[in-house]
């Protein structure tokens, strides 16, 4: 009799559990954010069985070019997590600009990010604010912050990005890194979307 008892309490319980909402935070279930298509919601996959995809379930990569990077790139650069990343898309006082190749880009991207691939970063400094000067770019004070990410930890693009940017006259403290690049959006069941062609 005690059986009959408990297996449907359990099937309930169960049932109960699986009906959480996966939130952001423990009271945010999701962030929208503007992108140039249009109003976008950022939330995680709310599926509790989902898993990681290629190719972000490999580990082991090859040093060089994949070595771990250092939390901070550059002297002045401010390193930044999802929470914060999230702050600075919906309060519209950052530019989020990955730094990856374009292909990776528009594979799949964080909602509102625009591709400046690390190889173009000194040369594209006017789209972030900064005029040209006979000597580079002259960069003021007022110059809109940028959040750069790539793919990841492991990842040299966006801290290579932030130290051209940097030699190119951008102002350090005006560069926010989000180390914690696609792989860790994608460990977190962020929304990604194609980046624009």
């Amino acid at each position: 009799m005690r059986g009959i008892f408990w297996g449907p309490v359990l099937a309930m319980i169960a049932t109960t559990a699986l009906a959480e909402e996966v939130g952001i935070s423990a009271d945010t279930m999701s962030v929208t954010v503007q992108t140039a298509d249009g109003a976008v919601e950022i939330m995680r996959n709310q599926d509790p069985e989902a898993r990681l995809g290629e190719p972000w379930v490999k580990t082991s990569r090859p040093c060089p070019n994949f070595c771990i990077q250092p939390m901070t790139p550059a002297p002045g650069v401010t390193t930044i997590g999802e929470l914060e990343l999230l702050e600075f898309l919906q309060s519209g006082e950052a530019v989020l600009v990955d730094g990856r190749i374009r292909p990776q880009y528009e594979e799949g991207t964080i909602p509102g990010a625009i591709s400046i691939p690390y190889t173009e970063a000194a040369d594209r400094l006017g789209e972030l604010g900064c005029e040209i000067d006979f000597d580079g770019w002259i960069c003021e004070a007022d110059t809109q912050a940028v959040v750069l990410f790539c793919n990841g930890p492991w990842c040299g693009q966006s801290p290579t990005a932030a130290r051209r940017m940097i030699e190119a006259g951008f102002p350090a403290e005006k560069i926010f890194y989000y180390r914690g690049g696609m792989q860790n959006w994608n460990m977190l069941g962020l929304t990604v979307m194609p980046g624009a062609s």
